[in-house]
């Protein structure tokens, strides 16, 4: 019976896994633009287009988006965009952190969200 129960956990966490996508998935599903492009001081903007250098990031760390967004942008010259991935309706706090900050210091960055769980 221990058995079992482990092989059936084991099995629940690797179908979980498998499930549970990376950022450089997000970034390859919607980044209309250059990938990974990279900056003098070496380092990489996730998604550089014609208008915007747009960070990619996780709802937990939406606080380093604004800084990397805004570097990004102004060793590019472009707009600053963050696109925040939600892994579940929790991280809506995320956003609404996000996007109040921006608001309330007027901050010139442009925001999506993506909600990974309609992916799984």
């Amino acid at each position: 019976m221990k058995y079992l129960t482990l092989l059936l956990t084991f099995t629940t966490c690797a179908v979980f896994a498998a499930e549970k996508r990376n950022e450089a998935w997000y970034q390859n599903q919607h980044c209309k633009g250059e990938q990974e492009h990279v900056l003098a001081d070496r380092t990489r903007v996730d998604c550089l287009t014609d208008t915007h250098a747009i960070e990619y990031d996780w709802g937990r760390k939406w606080s380093e988006g604004i800084g990397q967004s805004l570097g990004y942008a102004f060793e590019t010259n472009k707009r600053a965009g963050i696109v925040l991935i939600l892994e579940d309706k929790g991280d809506y706090k995320y956003w609404i952190k996000l996007n109040s900050i921006i608001d309330g210091y007027n901050l010139p960055i442009d925001t999506w969200k993506i909600e990974a769980w309609q992916y799984r």
